[in-house]
């Protein structure tokens, strides 16, 4: 079983998950989601010779949710990776990211190699920086309902969200595509009649008890700074992310639709090991086949 504790870094609690000892592999979460993501994952690891830790992000969980949207920028998220390394001891860690921990976890190998042995990105993959600022792009090809710009207005998805936290999880987490979709971010999907074979009652109570706690405003915030984080990375437009790295979807993975594991982010990852396709997998990838990305993980580990 992992050990829960806080550690105290750029001025925030993070609460994380530890669970084994040897070399360190960190697991980010993505949204709406928390430590808890990678239930499975700790435990596979830690029996096979890995110290890993899961922390709970900032803005998510236990740990402190910053009131200023400024606080939950790229720079910020990457600094707490890089804090978080160091306050564990060590110098470097491999990092693997889920949705938006992918996110983190590409720029931490981006913006601070040198403290990254490997990176993983699960369901999303590399994103080279485009010529305009993406919530722009987006809503030329996507329109001004597409669920990133939805989210910038503060307290408008808070309340939609937050109206009852149970069915906004079951509905994210378990709900189909609505042929007929309505107004929000919600209304994108159908209600399921059961939830997923990989989420049991107990699962959703879980992540329900902990968004029922923190609310959803810190990680809406990650949204809000989506083109901050364009401008403050305009010193590494086309820098190569140059760790070894590995890039792992679920082929119903719906955010296929809109990043694409092309040429041109292909070309940002010089050093990737291996693009991992899981079949039958939706956007929760390593809740819903947990087995194979833990194989994925071990035989990219194993060969750092």
């Amino acid at each position: 079983m992992p050990h829960h504790r806080h550690v105290r870094l750029n001025g925030i609690d993070l609460h994380v998950a530890e669970q084994g000892e040897g070399p360190l592999v960190l697991l980010l979460h993505g949204f709406p989601e928390t430590w808890y993501a990678w239930r499975h994952q700790l435990g596979a690891l830690a029996d096979a010779g890995y110290r890993v830790v899961a922390p709970d992000q900032r803005g998510y969980g236990a740990s402190d949710r910053p009131g200023g949207v400024d606080q939950y920028s790229i720079l910020h998220l990457v600094g707490d990776v890089v804090a978080l390394i160091r306050e564990l001891g060590e110098e470097r860690a491999v990092v693997v990211g889920h949705d938006w921990g992918a996110m983190v976890a590409w720029n931490t190998a981006l913006l601070r190699p040198g403290v990254v042995r490997g990176v993983v990105g699960i369901s999303v993959p590399p994103l080279p920086r485009g010529p305009l600022p993406p919530l722009t792009v987006s809503r030329r090809r996507f329109g001004d309902g597409f669920y990133q710009n939805h989210f910038q207005r503060p307290g408008v998805a808070e309340a939609e969200l937050g109206k009852d936290v149970a069915a906004t999880l079951r509905l994210t987490y378990g709900g189909v595509p609505d042929p007929e979709p309505s107004g929000g971010f919600l209304g994108l999907f159908a209600e399921p009649e059961t939830l997923p074979a990989w989420l049991t009652e107990e699962d959703l109570a879980t992540f329900v008890e902990q968004f029922t706690e923190s609310g959803f405003t810190g990680g809406l915030n990650w949204y809000r700074n989506i083109d901050r984080n364009w401008e403050l990375t305009a010193a590494w437009q086309d820098a190569p992310i140059t760790p070894p790295s590995l890039y792992i979807s679920g082929e119903n993975d719906v955010v296929r639709h809109f990043y694409a594991m092309d040429d041109a982010a292909r070309a940002i990852v010089p050093n990737l090991r291996a693009v991992i396709d899981v079949p039958g997998c939706g956007h929760w990838t390593q809740q819903e086949r947990p087995e194979v990305v833990t194989d994925a993980l071990l035989d990219f580990l194993r060969e750092l």
